[in-house]
């Protein structure tokens, strides 16, 4: 549909040309490549990793915690928002998320609301200080905005997105509800 919807509107600008649409395709070659490349070492990774029996020790380590369920979910998404500065979704998702899930699973949390709670902890990590990948994307868009403005607009955001987080690890229901409804 995103496509699509450029297409449109590039044909309305009037810049709808062979070359304009040469550049994008062979630019959503790359990015697809890049990803898919990313996927497929991440599995070859993540196989070397359980291979050699890692992925078992960090699941044993953290089920032999003597902390709550709940604090040990507090404690993944403390990794995954500290994680989700330096890299990219899709190598947290690949490669860190398939770790943690063994953890979840023996605690028996509910994998709908564990997915939730990744996706809105990811969106907080970039919004966050000190790499703050969305800023850097915003400045990609609008180069006149100086990077201090835009990390104070955020800001905000920010705040809204921690409480979000916050009501939904302390409340399943909110991520749960419409699938229980549905399911």
């Amino acid at each position: 549909m995103a496509a699509t919807g450029a297409v449109i509107l590039t044909a309305c600008y009037g810049r709808l040309n062979w070359t304009n649409l040469k550049g994008a395709g062979l630019k959503t070659l790359q990015t697809s490549s890049m990803i898919l490349f990313l996927a497929v070492a991440s599995n070859i990774y993540g196989s070397v990793f359980a291979r050699l029996g890692t992925a078992t020790l960090i699941t044993d380590t953290m089920l032999g915690l003597q902390v709550s369920p709940l604090f040990m979910m507090v404690i993944l998404m403390v990794v995954i928002f500290i994680l989700g500065w330096p890299l990219e979704w899709p190598a947290i998702v690949l490669i860190f998320v398939p770790i943690f899930y063994p953890v979840v699973q023996e605690l028996g949390f509910n994998l709908v609301w564990f997915a939730t709670l990744v996706a809105v902890n990811l969106q907080t990590a970039f919004l966050s200080p000190p790499v703050a990948m969305a800023a850097y994307y915003l400045k990609g868009v609008a180069p006149a905005w100086e990077l201090t403005d835009i990390y104070k607009g955020m800001m905000e955001f920010m705040i809204l997105q921690c409480i979000g987080l916050a009501l939904l690890l302390l409340f399943p229901q909110l991520a749960l509800w419409l699938p229980s409804l549905l399911f």
